[in-house]
C-alpha cells in the first residue's frame, strides 16, 4: 500500500511542481530563470556539499550515493524564503513559499536506485520601467523541473559509481504591456515556452580509512551538456485596463520559430576528511559552463552568459549517534557556506551569489527516520551598473523516512 502512495505522491507533485511559481526574483527574467538548488536540505545545510553520502538519507547531487543506501529512504522537503530586493533607489520585500523535491531510494544489495522530481529553474518576477509618458510592465511564470532516474553501484568498500537519467520539462511565460499617457489604449506582449529534454549525469564517491579513525572521501559528478526543445508561442495585442482587467480589443499570434536551447555542462570535485558517524568537513568545487548556454526566443544586448565557479565548505558533527541516555546527543548539526557565479553577466557586471547555512538533523521515529530543519542567509547580484541586490533568508524542512523493502520472512 505504502509503495502505491509514493507512486501517487511521484505523480501529484509533478503536477504541483509544474504549476507553483518558486522564486520572486528579477534575475530570473533572463534565459530559463534562477537555477535551483537540486540537493537536499541535509546538502544546503553543510554549503551544499554533495560529497556525504549514507545509508539512511538519499543524495540527490550525486548518483552514486545510491550505492551507499541500507534502507528504502522517502524523503520530501518545502522551504519559505523572504527576499529584500534593493537598487539605488528603492527596496521592495517579496516572499516565496515551495515544495522543494520529492524523491525515493531503494537498496537491493550493492546495487541502488533512486527516483523523483525537482525543480531545475524558476522564473518569477514583477518589474516596472517608467519615463515621463510611457508605463512598460513585466511579468514572468513558470520554470524547469526535472523528473530522474538513478542508479549506484558499490564497486568495492571503497568505490561507488552511479548514473543518473533525468527528463526536463516546463514552460515558461513573458508578459509586457506598454501604456503611453494620453492614449486609451495599451499594448501587451505575450511570449511562451514549452521546453522538454533529457540529460544524464555520471558520479563516483570513494571512501578509505586511513586510520582506525580517520576516513578520507572523495567525490566527482560530471553532467555534460545537453539540448532543450523549445516550442514557442508568441501574442501580440491591443487592450484596454479596467480596474487591473484586461479587455482585449485586438489580438494577433506572431510566427515564432522553434528552437533548441542548450544546457551547459557541470563538474563536480569535492574531498574531506572525518570520523563516521561522528564529523566530517569538507570543500567542493563546481564548475559551469554557461558560456555554452542559448537564449530563448528573443536576445538582450546587454546579457551575456560566461563559465563560472563555486566555492563550498562545509560538515557536520554528531556527540553520540546511539546514545541511548541523551535524545541531544544523537542529533546532527550542520554548518556550511558558499560563493560563486551564476554565469550571468547583465551591463558587464557578474552576478555572483554568496550564502551561508546552519541546520540540525533531529531523530523521529524507528529505523533512524528523521527530520532536517535548516536556515541559509545569502546574497545575490549587486547594485552596481545599474542591477538590483537581492538579500535572502530561507527556512526549509524535510522528512527523511526509512523501510525496509524486499525483507524475507522467515518462521520457525
Amino acid at each position: 500500500m505504502i509503495k502505491q502512495l509514493v507512486t501517487i505522491a511521484i505523480l501529484l507533485f509533478t503536477v504541483t511542481l509544474s504549476a507553483q511559481e518558486i522564486t520572486s526574483s528579477p534575475y530570473s527574467f533572463y534565459g530559463i530563470g534562477v537555477k535551483k538548488f537540486k540537493g537536499t536540505a541535509e546538502n544546503r545545510s553543510m554549503g551544499g556539499l554533495s560529497i556525504v553520502s549514507d545509508s539512511i538519507h538519499v543524495n540527490l547531487q550525486n548518483p552514486a550515493g545510491y550505492g551507499a543506501l541500507a534502507l528504502t529512504t522517502y524523503t520530501i522537503a518545502g522551504s519559505h524564503t523572504s527576499t529584500t530586493i534593493s537598487s539605488t533607489s528603492a527596496e521592495d520585500k517579496l516572499s516565496s513559499t515551495n515544495i522543494d523535491y520529492l524523491a525515493i531510494g531503494i537498496p537491493a544489495g550493492k546495487l541502488g536506485f533512486g527516483f523523483g522530481v525537482v525543480p531545475y529553474s524558476s522564473v518569477g518576477y514583477e518589474l516596472r520601467n517608467q519615463d515621463e509618458s510611457v508605463i512598460s510592465d513585466f511579468t514572468g511564470r513558470g520554470g524547469l523541473n526535472k523528473l530522474f532516474l538513478a542508479a549506484g553501484y558499490e564497486v568495492n568498500k571503497n568505490l561507488r559509481i552511479g548514473v543518473e537519467g533525468s527528463y526536463n520539462f516546463g514552460n515558461i511565460q513573458n508578459k509586457n504591456i506598454i501604456r503611453q499617457s494620453g492614449i486609451q489604449f495599451a499594448t501587451r506582449e505575450i511570449n511562451r515556452s514549452d521546453l522538454s529534454g533529457f540529460n544524464v549525469k555520471f558520479g563516483a564517491q570513494y571512501e578509505k580509512m586511513i586510520n582506525q579513525k580517520l576516513q578520507l572521501t572523495g567525490s566527482a559528478s560530471f553532467a555534460p551538456s545537453s539540448n532543450l526543445k523549445s516550442d514557442n508561442f508568441r501574442e501580440l495585442a491591443t487592450i484596454r485596463i479596467l480596474n487591473d482587467t484586461e479587455a482585449i480589443a485586438d489580438v494577433e499570434e506572431v510566427n515564432v520559430a522553434d528552437d533548441d536551447l542548450k544546457l551547459p555542462s557541470e563538474l563536480s570535485l569535492g574531498a574531506g576528511i572525518g570520523q563516521p558517524r561522528k564529523w566530517f568537513v569538507g570543500a567542493e568545487f563546481q564548475q559551469l559552463s554557461a558560456s555554452e548556454f542559448t537564449n530563448r526566443s528573443f536576445t538582450l544586448d546587454n546579457v551575456s552568459y560566461n563559465d563560472a565557479s563555486t566555492y563550498k565548505i562545509g560538515g557536520y558533527f554528531i556527540p553520540n549517534y546511539n546514545d541511548i541516555t541523551s535524545y541531544f546527543k544523537r542529533i546532527v548539526y550542520r554548518a556550511g557556506a558558499r560563493y560563486g557565479g551564476t554565469g550571468l553577466t547583465i551591463n558587464g557586471e557578474d552576478v555572483d551569489e554568496f550564502g551561508i547555512s546552519f541546520g540540525v538533523g533531529l531523530p523521529a521515529g524507528r529505523l533512524l527516520t528523521n527530520t532536517n530543519i535548516g536556515v541559509e542567509f545569502g546574497k545575490r547580484g549587486t547594485t552596481d551598473a545599474g542591477l538590483v541586490e537581492e538579500k535572502f533568508v530561507s527556512f526549509y524542512i524535510s522528512l527523511s523516512l526509512n523501510d525496509r523493502w524486499f525483507q524475507q520472512r522467515k518462521f520457525n
